[in-house]
């Protein structure tokens, strides 16, 4: 379970890097590394957990689970994908109560319509802009916590153009939204205008090879933005170094002479908690 709190790092005006997590191998590995929060990836999980798309699949009760079992596992806070909320009004209420008893500090709502789609796919549309007005009243009401972050996302840019977006983003935060999130900007000029036009704390995603391009914290922080999250800076490099290892083995037979890199068994071994498991034979083993 975390040990700050996200929004003191807000309100403390740090800026607040965030690497994607899907399941607890890189949950604790991101944890170790001194981030100042996680992000836990609706992709990744979807993809990892389900072996599905991003394309609204993945339901409620998956997604909440994981989330559990991330927060409880981990000690950095914890900023989680909650897509639209999983239905109606009554649903946000339920999503951002049951995000909030698994620990998670961030709580990521989007104006997509459902079934929703990743952000750096074509062929989004978006609800009316009062719908989703009216989904962050219901999930500001709905949190137990004042701790607790609604970080509203926008994907308008992609079907209704920037300036669409940005109007959203600002209606958003007048309607109480923590953070601004407008997803995929395409260009370094759009990012700034994004800055420049939204009087709020701003989220950037980061995804090599996606649709914005890429740009430092130091960048994104000139620009006006508070938080960037790297949604699957895990999982591509995970499956990279999956597809060479299995590629290796399969070539060769053997993992004899294999480049890349890999963990021991000792290192594995303590990533996964056995010293625990040791410690506790050794206090009760009987004699």
């Amino acid at each position: 379970m975390a040990i700050n709190k996200l929004r003191d790092l807000l309100d403390a005006g740090e800026f607040i890097l965030a690497p994607g997590v899907f399941e607890m191998f890189s949950a604790r590995i991101a944890d170790r590394m001194g981030f100042k929060a996680l992000y836990m990836t609706g992709y990744g999980i979807s993809v990892s957990h389900l072996g599905l798309p991003d394309a609204g699949l993945a339901t409620y009760t998956d997604m909440v689970s994981r989330a559990q079992t991330i927060a409880a596992g981990t000690q950095t806070p914890l900023i989680a994908d909650a897509d639209t909320g999983y239905g109606g009004l009554l649903n946000v209420r339920h999503t951002v109560r049951g995000y909030e008893a698994a620990g998670v500090q961030g709580i990521q709502l989007e104006d997509q319509e459902m079934p929703k789609k990743c952000g750096h796919t074509p062929n989004r549309r978006v609800v009316p802009v009062q719908d989703m007005v009216r989904k962050i009243e219901v999930a500001i009401e709905a949190r137990r916590s004042d701790d607790t972050l609604i970080i509203a996302r926008t994907d308008a840019r992609a079907g209704l153009g920037l300036d669409e977006a940005i109007q959203r983003g600002r209606a958003y935060r007048k309607a109480g939204a923590d953070v601004i999130f407008v997803e995929a900007p395409e260009s370094e000029d759009e990012f700034r205008r994004v800055g420049q036009e939204i009087d709020a704390p701003l989220l950037a995603n980061m995804v090599p090879t996606g649709k914005s391009p890429m740009l430092s914290a130091e960048t994104l922080t000139s620009f006006g933005f508070r938080i960037a999250i790297y949604p699957v800076a895990g999982v591509s490099a995970a499956c990279a170094a999956m597809d060479r290892a299995y590629r290796h083995l399969r070539q060769h037979g053997s993992l004899i002479g294999a480049a890349h890199d890999t963990y021991t068994m000792q290192q594995l071994h303590e990533l996964s908690g056995f010293q625990e498991v040791w410690e506790f034979e050794r206090r009760h083993a009987e004699v």
